[in-house]
């Protein structure tokens, strides 16, 4: 069970490469002019700069559930209720993905954000834990 956590941090890391992925496809028409509209316009020039805040927001407070998954891989004290954080955490973070780059919806994409903050911050608590007992 200590190694559960890692493939979470693997699911983060396949976004995170996805969303470069999708970053590369939207600035082709600018960079490389592949895809460009007839009249030479970027037809991803919308979503391009909410792609790129949203990949920046993966190297932010993702970084702490990181940390935490290490951790509690460390101190070998993960249960059941650290599965669960992760789950939300991920879930969360994909959530907060589509959200940023297909809506303007600033309020959702809060209530999201908010869920892989409580999951993280609820991992923490666990390393917390875990720490004073060894």
């Amino acid at each position: 069970m200590a190694h559960s956590l890692i493939p979470f941090m693997a699911a983060h890391v396949a976004l995170a490469a996805m969303l470069y992925a999708l970053l590369t496809i939207a600035r082709a028409p600018n960079i490389w002019g592949i895809g460009q509209r007839a009249d030479g316009s970027n037809p991803w020039a919308s979503l391009e700069p909410r792609i790129s805040a949203n990949l920046s927001n993966q190297f932010e407070w993702p970084v702490l559930f990181y940390a935490a998954c290490l951790l509690l891989i460390q101190l070998q004290a993960i249960n059941s209720a650290a599965i669960i954080l992760c789950w939300v955490f991920m879930i969360g973070r994909l959530a907060h993905s589509f959200v940023q780059i297909l809506t303007k919806n600033v309020r959702l994409r809060g209530l999201v954000f908010t869920a892989n903050f409580l999951a993280t911050l609820g991992l923490w608590f666990m390393v917390l834990q875990a720490a004073l007992r060894t």
